[in-house]
């Protein structure tokens, strides 16, 4: 699994350990490493070079493809799963059709130009969205969930009442959503047991 974080729409500032976009995604891999470890589903995050998407460069984007080529050099062709934040979100969509990603969530998602629809309808995507956010949409992001339904991707649609866009309220929900839905995910491609009868494997 590879953890995306949040960002900007443009800037050319050094990404830090230190902004909140990321320590959200550090509490995050942390949940889930422990979460999911224990299934044999290794954890990485990702910190951008730069805080920007930065169109038309997409600069997270170009960032995440050599993470995942890390992970291929270590792990082999395995399954991937890409679950980002925001912007993240953004970029877990522009990931979605590489072969050997087969599972996208999308937390509160930043879809400003149907991004949901690079989503193609073999894969799995989760997206979990706060009914309250005012930095990114939340009907538009239901709204392209489901048209990626229609088109046939195992897609779900998941709010969060009354929730904003920083994943504060009812933290636990939110990860716990995300390692239910790669479990699941996983499972299905076959790669670790039905969820009645987990057991561990190797997965990136």
């Amino acid at each position: 699994m590879l953890v995306l974080p949040g960002g900007k729409p443009r800037s050319q500032d050094p990404s830090r350990c230190w902004h909140l976009s990321n320590l959200r995604m550090i509490w995050l891999a942390r949940s889930l490493r422990s979460t999911l470890g224990p299934h044999g589903i290794a954890v990485q995050r990702l910190q951008y070079r730069v805080r920007g998407w930065n169109a038309p460069e997409a600069s997270p984007v170009h960032d995440a493809r050599m993470a995942l080529e890390r992970a291929r050099l270590r792990f082999g062709d395995v399954p991937v799963a890409v679950v980002g934040h925001s912007m993240g979100g953004r970029v877990a969509a522009h990931l979605a059709g590489l072969d050997n990603v087969r599972a996208i969530a999308a937390l509160a998602p930043w879809w400003p130009e149907s991004d949901g629809d690079r989503v193609p309808a073999d894969r799995s995507l989760m997206v979990a969205h706060g009914t309250a956010d005012r930095w990114t949409d939340p009907v538009a992001s239901r709204v392209q969930t489901e048209q990626a339904l229609a088109r046939g991707v195992n897609a779900s649609w998941h709010p969060l009442s009354g929730a904003g866009h920083f994943m504060l309220t009812r933290p636990w929900w939110w990860h716990r959503i995300t390692a239910d839905f790669v479990l699941d995910a996983f499972a299905a491609e076959g790669v670790v047991a039905a969820p009645t009868d987990r057991k561990a494997g190797r997965h990136a």
